[in-house]
């Protein structure tokens, strides 16, 4: 087509795109390597959520709640596309769960003012060791 031209962007966005381009290029990943990465994603949003549900004082003050909610959200997302990209749902799950339930046991006691019991102790080393079996009994 003749006289058509493409966008111009000007000279500071045409650098950013092009570098987050060449970024995004570079760190494409594929298979399992981007499903375990999303699951990981997934881990950190919950627990950033479930962290956060403390300062929300029961739903009751707007940004704290707002951003608990969001991190919850994104956490369900990222779950989903770890999924949808072929990691065994039953898998996922249990290491979400397992991981997300031991990490947030460990910043409660250390960030929240928790106490950390023989009883949690246990339970969260029964977490651990449900997930174990499960990985060991092929459910990925």
């Amino acid at each position: 087509m003749a006289g058509t031209r493409a966008p111009r962007f000007s000279g500071g966005t045409a650098g950013i795109f092009c570098v987050l381009l060449s970024m995004y290029k570079r760190t494409q990943m594929e298979g399992p390597v981007m499903s375990l990465a999303l699951l990981g994603a997934a881990i950190v949003a919950e627990i950033v959520g479930t962290s956060l549900l403390k300062a929300t004082e029961g739903f009751t003050r707007l940004w704290p709640t707002v951003a608990s909610l969001s991190a919850y959200a994104l956490a369900f997302v990222l779950l989903a596309q770890a999924i949808a990209r072929g990691m065994n749902v039953g898998f996922a799950y249990a290491v979400w769960s397992g991981l997300g339930t031991t990490l947030i046991v460990i910043i409660g006691a250390l960030f929240l003012g928790e106490s950390l019991s023989a009883t949690k102790i246990a339970g969260v080393a029964l977490v651990v060791a449900g997930v174990v079996t499960l990985n060991l009994a092929g459910a990925h």
